[in-house]
């Protein structure tokens, strides 16, 4: 949230105490679906800030709550991966302008727009390191050991990097005008949130630190793992990423390279074994801490560059498979993120929005449970959350009575439990209660939410309660059925001042068409 909606009471100090409007999506258990807002080639044709413009209201519609973009910054390479000024926020995606509207319309859509952060690395503007805009003079921004003979900063803290100077972030200038780069100008034009590339080039200490003095909305780093080609021998995948999001002390999540690893294996040689641990859980960085971990099927580095294109090649699902590896990552915890080539380019969109949908009917979220029923030879099977079944391959597995098949392609089958979701348009009453501990004149009670029913988390919601037998307040509003949905508490006295309920959002989810519920919090 901006900090337009922080607002403090002052002249009643100690009596009123600001809290978020709505958890972040490393707050707890998240229902957030990310799309990576670009591929590989997206530099290539221009205008691609424009592109991003075009489509905020189809990434909205989509269900996508956040969107990682490209590298804002001018750079030596068209990708924007060689950062050269990185306040110069004209780019071979567009000019700062057209940037600028492209987040504005994300923004206006309640997408949160998440910068690609290249801080491991930089080029000089004309040389080797003639740093401008932030302009570091010396040497002591480019850490020892750089292949640019005249390196004088401290070690480096991570991996070298080859193709740029590797920057010093024991340095404190480098530092403040990174935090400066981040929390002022890249802020400022609209980006809500990082996306830390190369991340295993410099300590997670540091991203702590810019994680602290920027307070991004969503933080997720880029670890790949040693070894990852081979997926006979992982290497222990999800401890080096686990140790990483360790080392940020947990501010920043990480992208499931372990869970991608097993799942190319799983989907290119029916070795759907792979998918489950000793311990019965997810094999990925999932089955151990899975609201730090972002999956994802493909990425601009991973995906193809020949027959179904976008990509670099890296380490992509096969290409008639990438469905099925969608019916994995979006009904499985972690918080999914969606390609755009796959959704926008490939004809999978339609596809892809009905996994989402059936996500967020049955409520899964980044902590949802799994109970794998089989893994095995050209067979997995699982339920999540006790409310959606799954199963790849080409084997014969069935959840039983009681569920409802709700999505199925190439080698994979998801059914929900009970009915289906209701047509857009049916309600449910929910009753809320507020209990605010004290009563104190000329104050009011209100409640808002996640969904537009309940004004979308405003501060200024026009939802009143109704006090009954002081201090608790009730109402009856009309939200759509079946549906979760999260919530809170707010008061406000007769001078404007807010205070939200403290804590994690509420949850409750409404019933079919017609029916009611009583949802109660304390405050």
């Amino acid at each position: 949230m901006t900090l337009k909606t922080r607002l403090l009471v002052v002249s009643t100090a100690g009596l009123f105490a600001a809290a978020p409007a709505v958890a972040k999506p490393l707050d707890g258990a998240s229902t957030d679906v990310m799309i990576q807002g670009f591929h590989w080639n997206s530099a290539s044709a221009g205008g691609w800030w424009n592109t991003v413009k075009n489509n905020a209201a189809a990434v909205k519609a989509a269900g996508f709550t956040m969107i990682w973009l490209p590298p804002p910054s001018d750079a030596a390479s068209t990708q924007g991966y060689l950062p050269r000024q990185l306040n110069v926020l004209n780019s071979s995606y567009g000019t700062e302008a057209e940037l600028t509207q492209a987040l504005a319309a994300l923004n206006a859509q309640g997408v949160k727009p998440i910068a690609d952060i290249v801080v491991n690395h930089r080029v000089g503007t004309a040389n080797w390191a003639d740093f401008t805009n932030p302009t570091w003079s010396g040497c002591s921004a480019v850490a020892a050991g750089d292949e640019w003979p005249s390196a004088c900063g401290n070690a480096d803290s991570g991996e070298g990097y080859a193709a740029a100077r590797d920057l010093d972030h024991s340095q404190t200038n480098v530092r403040a005008d990174l935090k400066t780069w981040m929390g002022t100008r890249l802020k400022g034009v609209g980006f809500a949130g990082w996306r830390f590339d190369f991340v295993k080039g410099f300590a997670g200490s540091y991203v702590k630190e810019y994680v602290t003095a920027t307070d991004p909305w969503f933080c997720v780093g880029e670890f790949w793992p040693t070894n990852y080609f081979d997926a006979n021998n992982p290497n222990n995948w999800k401890q080096q990423i686990t140790n990483w999001v360790d080392a940020t002390t947990g501010s920043c999540a990480a992208f499931d390279f372990a869970t991608k690893g097993l799942l190319n294996d799983a989907l290119t040689n029916n070795n759907y074994t792979r998918l489950k641990a000793s311990d019965g859980k997810p094999a990925g960085g999932i089955g151990w801490w899975a609201s730090r971990h972002v999956t994802f099927v493909d990425n601009h580095d991973t995906g193809p560059s020949e027959t179904c294109g976008n990509g670099q090649n890296h380490w992509p699902v096969p290409c008639a498979k990438v469905m099925a590896g969608y019916a994995y990552v979006l009904t499985h915890p972690g918080i999914p993120t969606v390609y755009w080539a796959h959704y926008f380019n490939w004809g999978l969109g339609s596809s892809i929005k009905t996994l989402m949908d059936i996500r967020k009917s049955a409520g899964l979220t980044s902590e949802s449970t799994v109970s794998i029923q089989r893994a095995e030879s050209g067979l997995y099977a699982a339920i999540i959350g006790g409310k959606v079944a799954v199963k790849l391959g080409t084997g014969s597995w069935s959840p039983g009575t009681g569920w409802t098949q709700a999505a199925s392609g190439t080698d994979y089958t998801v059914w929900t439990t009970g009915t289906t979701p209701p047509p857009t348009g049916t309600t449910a009453n929910v009753e809320f209660v507020c209990n605010n501990g004290t009563t104190v004149m000329g104050q009011n009670v209100y409640v808002t939410g996640s969904v537009a029913e309940l004004d979308t988390w405003s501060p200024t919601t026009t939802k009143i309660l109704s006090p009954t037998a002081y201090p608790t307040w009730r109402g009856t509003y009309a939200l759509p059925a079946n549906t979760a949905v999260q919530w809170k508490c707010l008061k406000r006295d007769g001078s404007g001042n807010v205070v939200w309920q403290g804590g994690s959002n509420n949850t409750v989810t409404t019933p079919a068409a017609g029916g009611s519920i009583t949802a109660t919090a304390s405050f």
